[in-house]
């Protein structure tokens, strides 16, 4: 099918605004974004007159599919609460495609996601981006995009250590995390001993082939943290063992911004709207990812759990309220998750080649006034208001 969206003003991110702009779509992918191009024959022109047009916004932290809605326990999927160590456990096998909450995410405009465990455990697990159509969780995946969900901080203490389990405590929690590591690294040090030695390598343990991913690079450690020195205990740990990191939550990462900055950190800032529901989000503030981003930090925004996700337009809205740039705003919902998922060559920006994953908002997308008039996904209009 081939669509004209024309006439709107269209942000694409990384090549400026265009007033009056039209964007071609054939195929599921954007064959043309500009001004004053000329519209085939057998195009369906959709009127963006007076309109925004943008591509799909991008949240690069949730659980949506996992969480599950309405929120009851035989459909909350997403923390297996039976170990602080799971990193045998993958949220694709828990992702459920008919979950009622993508249809509410798309109907804001979100149109890829980056879902996964929760942060019940030191290590929970491998998470994916996803985009939110398909019929199977195999249509929705982007392919070589899984993470490993770590997490330090009062989770893991709340639900092992009031059971009289490990960890009780921060030192507990770090202590955990080392030692699972550690047994990766000698598992790996075996499997290579025994092919050297051309040996029969050990029976295959999922949990520490898993690890072993992190340890070797092919698979990022995704590190829940709220408080600053939670932050600074995660890239301890991490450079210890030489593995790729990203901090997720970041709340108190403005006390420590410069820090960030020179560890070339990708901060995943949020959800801004948490309340004081327990001590490390006591510190939470709207000018966190301004604050970050001025400092050099790489900053995308989530809006976090599930259904809750459509309100990802808000989130920014406030931190653009407190101080963060228009441009970066943008960006920290589009291009920057992308960049930091690996999927830029394909959204985070209305580019020629692209997928096309589009929305039509009726005023600027981050204003509480705004709505989501359109929201398109591969080519395909999936959401019309």
């Amino acid at each position: 099918m081939k669509y004209a969206i024309k006439g709107g003003k269209v942000y694409t991110v990384t090549n400026g605004v265009i007033e009056q702009g039209t964007v071609l779509i054939d195929q599921g992918k954007i064959t043309a974004v500009g001004k004053d191009i000329e519209i085939p024959s057998d195009a369906q022109v959709i009127d963006a007159c007076g309109k925004w047009v943008t591509p799909g916004l991008i949240d690069g932290h949730s659980h949506i599919g996992l969480w599950g809605e309405p929120n009851v326990p035989m459909v909350m999927d997403f923390n297996e609460m039976t170990s602080p160590i799971t990193a045998e456990v993958r949220g694709i096998d828990s992702i459920n495609p008919q979950d009622p909450a993508f249809k509410l995410v798309r109907e804001h405009g979100v149109t890829s996601v980056y879902t996964g465990p929760g942060s019940a455990n030191i290590i929970g697990g491998t998470g994916i981006a996803i985009k939110l159509r398909g019929r199977t969780v195999e249509e929705m995946i982007y392919p070589g995009t899984e993470g490993m969900k770590m997490a330090l901080g009062e989770n893991p203490k709340r639900v092992y250590g009031t059971n009289k389990k490990a960890p009780m405590t921060r030192m507990g929690n770090a202590a955990v995390l080392r030692k699972a590591l550690i047994k990766a690294q000698n598992y790996l040090n075996k499997i290579d001993q025994a092919k050297k030695d051309e040996k029969p390598t050990p029976e295959r343990d999922l949990q520490l082939e898993m690890l072993g991913k992190v340890l070797r690079g092919e698979c990022i450690a995704r590190i829940h943290a709220h408080r600053a020195d939670d932050i600074v205990t995660a890239i301890r740990i991490s450079e210890e063992f030489g593995i790729k990191y990203s901090i997720e939550h970041c709340t108190e990462g403005y006390k420590i911004k410069e820090l960030l900055a020179e560890k070339n950190v990708t901060a995943i800032v949020g959800p801004l709207l948490m309340g004081p529901s327990k001590q490390e989000l006591w510190e939470v503030r709207m000018d966190t990812p301004a604050v970050l981003t001025e400092a050099g930090v790489n900053v995308c925004i989530n809006a976090d759990v599930a259904g809750a996700t459509r309100w990802l337009p808000v989130h920014v809205g406030l931190a653009m309220r407190a101080g963060l740039k228009e441009e970066d705003a943008f960006k920290s919902v589009t291009i920057n998750t992308a960049k930091f998922l690996g999927i830029e060559d394909r959204v985070g920006s209305l580019e020629v080649g692209k997928d096309a994953d589009i929305v039509v908002w009726d005023g600027h997308p981050f204003c509480n006034f705004t709505s989501c008039e359109m929201t398109m996904i591969d080519g395909e209009v999936l959401y019309k208001k």
